[in-house]
């Protein structure tokens, strides 16, 4: 079971801090009074992603460190002073690692080797690395535990693969204080356009005549994105998770097509679905269905989901239906 920690005061560093979950994780630990150094990939713009989301009364408890992950001396830099480690940075878009597998490995593999050779030389006394639900492919039985076969069903799923076993190998191997969070579907505010349920929501509230949308028949379990930003934190607390893989899910799954019929009931607006001319997975490479046992995460860290899947979809709505202008709804084929 996960002790509690005591973030106040606390140096902690958070890779890929401003995207979806890396800003809601970086939000949280700064309400808990963390000194949160959160590392955003460099850009000419100088732009800092959610992290402009984040409440007034958290900026000054978050330092933004413009960074990349596959230079090894930045990550030396970026860890320097830092007590715990999350390790959120990665190319997460599997339609795109089609088209650019290579920067997936740079990246998601050496980008995380980068990281690991920092902490291991500086100390840290915690490195939680996340890992996604994708490494499993279409299950051989469900629900999923942490103990099924890993098996890449796109270049994506094969980087992130290499990337959870090179850090727990760094634990085997060097002793370094490392776990594995493998979350399922995270959803909720601030997640990309390109996301189903975002995609689902932008073209209902946009005024759409028609829902377009891809496979209708693919199951997902759906975790909203502050229980699992609840779970890093919990999993950051136990000692008993070192060299372990944590996975968090509900336990419930729902098809793309009945998510669909959900935010249209949870929105008041129904719509004819229709599907995309274009498809962004290969036949191959479609995840038949994500269904997590989670068990483990319940008895090794006390984790439980507190957001039921009707009330998370309507905060979404909420969130989605203020940020319309954000959403390019004709160029989504999910």
């Amino acid at each position: 079971m996960s002790r509690s920690l005591d973030w106040n005061g606390r140096t902690v560093l958070v890779t890929g801090a401003g995207g979806f979950i890396g800003s809601h994780l970086a939000e949280e630990l700064a309400r808990r009074g963390a000194r949160v150094r959160a590392l955003v990939r460099y850009s000419s713009t100088g732009d800092r992603g959610w992290l402009t989301a984040l409440p007034a009364e958290c900026q000054p408890r978050v330092e933004t460190v413009f960074a990349d992950v596959r230079d090894a001396r930045q990550m030396l830099a970026a860890v320097e002073g830092c007590s715990v480690v999350f390790h959120l940075a990665a190319l997460i878009s599997i339609p795109y690692s089609y088209e650019a597998p290579e920067s997936y490995l740079d990246t998601n593999v050496r980008g995380t080797l980068n990281l690991l050779e920092a902490c291991l030389r500086l100390g840290v006394v915690r490195l939680v690395h996340t890992s996604t639900s994708e490494v499993y492919g279409s299950p051989e039985t469900v629900p999923i535990t942490e103990a099924h076969p890993l098996r890449a069903q796109s270049p994506y799923a094969a980087s992130k693969i290499a990337a959870d076993q090179l850090a727990l190998s760094y634990h085997h191997s060097f002793g370094l204080p490392v776990c594995v969070l493998r979350p399922f579907n995270t959803y909720g505010p601030r997640q990309s356009a390109r996301a189903v349920l975002p995609a689902i929501l932008s073209q209902i509230l946009a005024g759409c005549e028609q829902l377009t949308l891809g496979a209708l028949w693919p199951r997902r379990d759906l975790t909203y994105v502050t229980d699992t930003v609840s779970g890093f934190l919990k999993l950051a607390a136990a000692e008993t998770a070192l060299g372990r893989t944590v996975q968090l899910g509900t336990g419930r799954d729902i098809s793309i097509g009945e998510l669909a019929e959900l935010a249209m009931r949870v929105t008041g607006r129904t719509l004819r679905i229709v599907r995309a001319e274009e498809r962004q997975r290969p036949a191959g490479s479609e995840v038949k269905q994500l269904l997590s046992d989670p068990s483990c995460a319940r008895a090794l860290i006390g984790w439980e989901p507190t957001v039921g899947l009707e009330e998370g979809v309507r905060r979404t709505a909420e969130w989605v239906g203020a940020n319309l202008a954000s959403f390019a709804v004709d160029r989504y084929r999910v």
